[in-house]
């Protein structure tokens, strides 16, 4: 795979363009677990500016919901794709879209139990993410946020585990997620688009950037064109089956406000129908 390249080497013509920003969430948004108000700013300024700003995180429904209704953002997607909720605050009401139906879900939750008790049995020191109960579709492992992190061979089993069963596994810098289904960050997004914004990702993609930090990013960076990792993602590149065009100097929440400034300045400069150039 090729090497990210600086951030500081993407044309200010091509950032111009950009229309929108789909941003993971941990690691990517916060620093030591929080959003800093700086990040917030951030967030708002590239709204106020015309962006659409979209989080596309692993985190649970329940956290989506308040994400939704309370950010400076135009919707989330949540649980790694398995669902996308936008707040519509002219008419009071939630929308949601689901990669399953009720019933569907609730079956896999019965199975997902099972996996659950395989992978603490199996893997000592493993635990259930803290914020489980706010979940909808999918198990989350804790792999480093309320506990020390566990060593590759406990992920790497627990990730086994989760295949055993036929499940789903993706991981995160914090958490390991499995879920049953073919869904992800990637195909939630295209939908999310199409049903609540009307666009055509796969005809738009080059006008809309992403920027992430680990493996479960990794659809996400293959797609498209402008991918931007924050700096921490080197700490996981391994693990990832493709990479971003780009990546930021700082880590974490700073490497976002860098794109979002790297963003913001080229919007001042430049008229978008002056040029060509692809991002």
């Amino acid at each position: 795979m090729i090497a990210p390249e600086p951030l500081s080497e993407w044309p200010a013509a091509a950032r111009s363009r950009i229309a929108g920003v789909f941003t993971d969430i941990d690691d990517t948004l916060t620093t030591g677990g929080r959003v800093p108000a700086a990040a917030f700013d951030a967030i708002e300024r590239l709204q106020d500016a015309g962006l659409l700003i979209v989080p596309v995180t692993g985190r649970p429904a329940g956290w989506c919901d308040l994400i939704a209704r309370t950010w400076p953002v135009d919707a989330v997607v949540g649980e790694n794709g398995a669902l996308a909720f936008r707040y519509d605050g002219e008419a009071k009401r939630m929308m949601r879209l689901y990669a399953d139906s009720a019933p569907v879900r609730a079956g896999k939750r019965q199975r997902l139990e099972r996996v659950r008790d395989a992978i603490l049995d199996q893997v000592p020191d493993a635990r259930v993410s803290a914020d489980q109960s706010y979940r909808e579709t999918d198990l989350a492992i804790d792999i480093a946020e309320d506990v020390p992190r566990l060593d590759d061979a406990a992920v790497e089993r627990i990730v086994a585990i989760f295949e055993d069963h036929g499940a789903t596994a993706r991981i995160s810098s914090i958490h390991v997620n499995g879920w049953f289904g073919d869904y992800s960050k990637l195909s939630m997004t295209r939908r999310m688009m199409s049903e609540f914004f009307g666009v055509d990702l796969d005809a738009a993609k080059s006008a809309y950037a992403f920027i992430g930090d680990s493996p479960n990013d990794a659809p996400m960076f293959g797609y498209f064109p402008a991918a931007i990792g924050v700096a921490n993602l080197r700490d996981l590149a391994h693990r990832c089956p493709s990479l971003p065009k780009w990546i930021t100097e700082a880590p974490q929440s700073r490497g976002f406000i860098e794109l979002a400034e790297a963003l913001l300045a080229a919007k001042a400069c430049f008229d978008p129908d002056e040029f060509t150039e692809s991002p």
